[in-house]
């Protein structure tokens, strides 16, 4: 099907300007002044704003987790997230210990398989990497999984000890692949957990009282250290503090090849969302914990100086009945993460441009040109250009809407209430296209479940370049400055 856009207003991570857009069969093939093409499908975008489809890199389909499962499946939660305006995700696979990455792998083909309704991507969550498996990494990459995550949290689950961090990222950095690093230090928050259930505390705000954002930093700090030894690029995923962030830029200023995410909740939401009634607090149970809110000004700092570099979700979403409720008289056994998949977008477009926090072009790049720059997407995605792939999002910056798990038009996520209840936006989502296909028009969904296609992804960034051998250890110069003698 052809599809041609007349009179939008056309923003990406760089332009803005008035034009229109020709769209034959899956890729972009025109753009320029008043176009005069045959078209099957004409839309008129006066008064909108016409750009890249939303890339949102860290979600949780599917995904099990302390005794249970996240309440969305690839089908409803990339049909949620195509609501929002988002038309590619990139979801993470899980080894299980002492298994191989490979079949893992096979596993979340399996599950995703003609569901879901945009482009996704995989990351690899590694749990442990003796010597003998590292060689799956580059597997990994040829079948187009570049990214890996490892975890400084959960121990006797998910966390990794340093020398598997080291030894991932050493792989990562000879292959032009790239780490996200889940980082906080979980033996301690473990110990904190243990005397705060000792003192008989239950209710689900000590999750936060027992994850200080002193931890998260720790955490920060020794993930960036051992990248800068191994010589590898790495991404902090859900930063959620000022001191992690600082930890992040003093890195940065040392020349690490450091990149880092935040998401909505910890610009949005604060550590009194724990106070709500009952037991309500556990909707904002979710890995790092809500911050105190002065937290907010210094991560839109970030934003804005490039310290940060993508406005992820980490949609992790679990229902408050039947689900959270495995937590009831014990905080530490409630199913850690929330929703927000469907309105990230509408969300940093109201509180993030409309606020004054960043401008239009800083929005597009945080939400889509940006990640799909560090995972190997551009320019295929994020980006309207000619020969990219047509995924766009015709936005409306003057429609306002409440955001409620009761509203229709702000919720189709297979959840019982929304992070963001009685938020009000002004901007939405009015059309999306993903590969040239009209998947949503109007609030109403014209796709089908397997009108997504798996994407294999490119090398990090598509600019870095191994420089030594893969066999023989050695310290870059800026690294070596740095260590004592």
């Amino acid at each position: 099907m052809s599809v041609l856009i007349k009179n939008g207003r056309i923003v990406t991570a760089a332009d803005d300007y008035q034009a229109d857009i020709f769209i034959n069969n899956s890729t972009i093939d025109l753009i320029g002044i008043n176009l005069s093409v045959d078209a099957d499908h004409v839309i008129d975008a006066s008064r909108m704003l016409v750009i890249p489809g939303g890339l949102d890199p860290h979600t949780h389909l599917e995904l099990p987790f302390g005794g249970t499962e996240t309440s969305d499946t690839f089908e409803t939660g990339t049909r949620a997230a195509a609501f929002g305006g988002t038309t590619c995700i990139i979801d993470f696979v899980v080894q299980a210990k002492g298994t191989s990455t490979i079949e893992a792998l096979d596993t979340w083909h399996a599950k995703a398989a003609g569901k879901t309704a945009i482009d996704y991507g995989f990351h690899m969550i590694i749990t442990d990497m003796p010597e003998e498996r590292v060689p799956e990494m580059r597997k990994l990459a040829d079948e187009g999984v570049t990214s890996y995550k490892l975890f400084m949290s959960y121990p006797g689950a998910l966390l990794s000890d340093d020398g598997t961090i080291f030894r991932a990222m050493r792989k990562a950095g000879e292959d032009g692949t790239i780490v996200c690093m889940h980082a906080e230090n979980g033996i301690v928050i473990d110990e904190l957990i243990k005397i705060a259930l000792s003192e008989g505390h239950i209710e689900p705000k000590y999750h936060a009282l027992t994850r200080p954002t002193r931890l998260e930093a720790e955490g920060v700090h020794r993930a960036l250290a051992i990248a800068e030894v191994a010589r590898a690029p790495i991404y902090i995923v859900h930063l959620s503090s000022y001191d992690a962030l600082q930890e992040l830029r003093y890195a940065q200023a040392r020349g690490v090849m450091a990149h880092g995410e935040t998401c909505p909740q910890y610009l949005l939401l604060d550590v009194n969302a724990y106070d709500e009634p009952g037991f309500d607090g556990a909707k904002y149970v979710l890995t790092p914990p809500l911050r105190a809110k002065w937290n907010q000004a210094e991560l839109w700092r970030g934003l804005r100086g490039n310290a940060l570099n993508a406005i992820s979700t980490d949609h992790c979403p679990f229902c408050l009945k039947e689900q959270k409720e495995i937590g009831r008289n014990d905080f530490s056994k409630i199913p850690n993460g929330g929703p927000g998949i469907e309105n990230r977008m509408s969300l940093i477009y109201h509180y993030g441009v409309a606020e004054g926090h960043i401008d239009i072009n800083r929005f597009v790049e945080l939400t889509s040109t940006a990640p799909a720059k560090i995972f190997g997407l551009f320019p295929k995605k994020g980006t309207i250009a000619v020969g990219s792939d047509a995924d766009i999002v015709i936005f409306d910056p003057n429609h306002e809407e409440t955001i409620s798990y009761r509203n229709s038009k702000t919720h189709h996520m297979n959840i019982d209430y929304s992070a963001y209840e009685g938020f009000k936006v002004k901007g939405f989502t009015k059309t999306v296209l993903s590969r040239g296909r009209i998947i949503v028009d109007n609030s109403e969904y014209l796709g089908r479940a397997g009108d997504g296609e798996f994407i294999k992804r490119g090398p990090y960034g598509g600019m870095y370049t191994p420089s030594r051998s893969s066999n023989i250890p050695d310290i870059a110069p800026s690294v070596n400055s740095h260590l004592s003698p």
